[in-house]
């Protein structure tokens, strides 16, 4: 039966990776793939367990109680996501990010390499590589007119922002995950990871800002590109809606509390002020005729309508598929033999990091999670953050910010890993090497 059941998930997350081909949402097969394989653990009555992390080993429960434990886990990275997605479309809505482009004055493409780098690392880190990917590119196409430049750029962005997302809490959902999980904490992922994530960016930028691409100046670009009107209050929305996410890891440490409650403490607040900058009426929970008429112009109702709820619902559906795996204890025992078949852990990770650049790291992570039983804040789990977030850098569907990259520039897959994959290549060798280093002295 344990076989069946792995067969499963093989063919479930199979037809996930083939979404484009199949031409079916990845959130399909998930959520099936979820349902079938808790439903058969229900009807065959296979024993479930729990890992106990203390005692490092399985402890016999219940499905109904082991079940309840693993939703309220996927619960609590769902509703931080939905938080934060929100926060991130009502700066959308007042126009906040095209504040932004007042950093990009420059015509030298050596200077904007550079200039993007720094900003997607940067964004990354607040409001997660996806969206800063979105953002940044989106900018780019009103700066860079030749699609040929535009590539180049596009390729270095994915590589900074997944290297920006590694080293905070709030920046990739992978280190999200481990952060909710309790597998780190922030200071303690920011002292491991931040300098390994910075040499991750720097060294494929340095590279790449001697190769012809980025010689010489942009041609054909408009220099009142960055004149453009913008909402008034696009500026201020960006900057409390950024330190209304910086604020959760800081509610977290003086609360105690889940990270989600901090997130919906800062929606709230971003909610109130979007709701007083638009000179509408607050009347978020009504469903009235009259709420009706509000939600056309209520910039929560407009940014909620606009959240990814397909990412939403896969999330749910692959976390709770591998936590179906976990229960049966196939991810603890798999991990017992990969232990003894490869005594170095490092160098699991390591390979982890490039599998992250051909599989989704979300499962993959999920996995490590179920598979691997060190306490909070081991070196485990940070260079698990590191590979996972950074690795998916060297192939264009390897992490949701190469793939909406991708969609956004028609960017062709063999193109950037002729071009750009070797760069992405040798940022995620230069910062494991430095993790592997500075794990030494911290």
């Amino acid at each position: 039966m344990e076989t069946i059941l792995i067969a499963i998930f093989v063919l479930g997350y199979l037809a996930i990776t083939l979404e484009h081909t199949l031409h079916i949402d990845k959130l399909i097969p998930a959520l099936a793939m979820m349902a079938i394989l808790w439903a058969m653990i229900a009807v065959n009555h296979l024993p479930v367990f729990e890992v106990n992390t203390t005692l490092k080993e399985l402890e016999p429960s219940h499905i109904d109680e082991i079940l309840l434990h693993h939703l309220g886990k996927t619960a609590e990275i769902v509703i931080f996501l939905l938080g934060a997605m929100t926060i991130v479309e009502i700066i959308d809505y007042f126009d906040g990010f095209s504040t932004i482009k007042s950093f990009v004055n420059t015509q030298k493409k050596k200077s904007l390499l550079w200039i993007f780098g720094i900003l997607a690392f940067i964004l990354s880190a607040i409001i997660d590589n996806l969206t800063a990917t979105i953002v940044l590119i989106t900018i780019l196409q009103k700066i860079v007119p030749t699609r040929d430049d535009r590539l180049w750029f596009a390729g270095l962005i994915i590589i900074a922002a997944n290297a920006g997302g590694a080293w905070s809490p709030i920046g990739d959902v992978t280190t999200t995950m481990l952060w909710i999980d309790k597998k780190v904490t922030t200071l303690k992922l920011i002292s491991y990871v931040l300098l390994p994530s910075i040499i991750c960016m720097v060294v494929p930028v340095f590279v790449a800002s001697f190769l012809p691409a980025f010689k010489g100046d942009i041609e054909g670009r408009d220099p009142d590109a960055n004149d453009q009107p913008s909402h008034p209050r696009g500026k201020a929305m960006l900057y409390l809606g950024l330190g209304a996410i910086v604020f959760v890891p800081v509610f977290k440490t003086l609360t105690h509390l889940p990270p989600y409650v901090g997130m919906m403490l800062s929606l709230a607040l971003v909610a109130t002020f979007a709701e007083i900058f638009s000179a509408a009426k607050i009347n978020i929970t009504s469903i009235d005729a009259e709420s009706d008429a509000h939600a056309q112009h209520s910039p929560v109702h407009k940014s909620l309508s606009k959240i990814e709820l397909p990412s939403i619902l896969f999330f749910l559906g692959i976390l709770l598929s591998v936590a179906a795996l976990e229960s049966l204890g196939l991810l603890f025992e798999f991990a017992e033999t990969l232990n003894h078949a490869i005594p170095n852990t490092s160098i699991v990770i390591m390979l982890m990091g490039f599998a992250s650049a051909v599989i989704d790291n979300v499962p993959l992570v999920a996995a490590s999670m179920g598979m691997f039983s060190a306490e909070t804040d081991s070196t485990i789990w940070h260079l698990i953050a590191y590979s996972a977030g950074t690795g998916g850098s060297m192939l264009i569907i390897g992490s949701a910010a190469g793939v909406v990259a991708m969609g956004m520039e028609k960017i062709d897959f063999f193109w950037y890993l002729k071009k750009i994959g070797w760069l992405a290549f040798l940022g995620y060798a230069a910062g494991f090497i430095a993790f592997e280093l500075l794990k030494g002295f911290i």
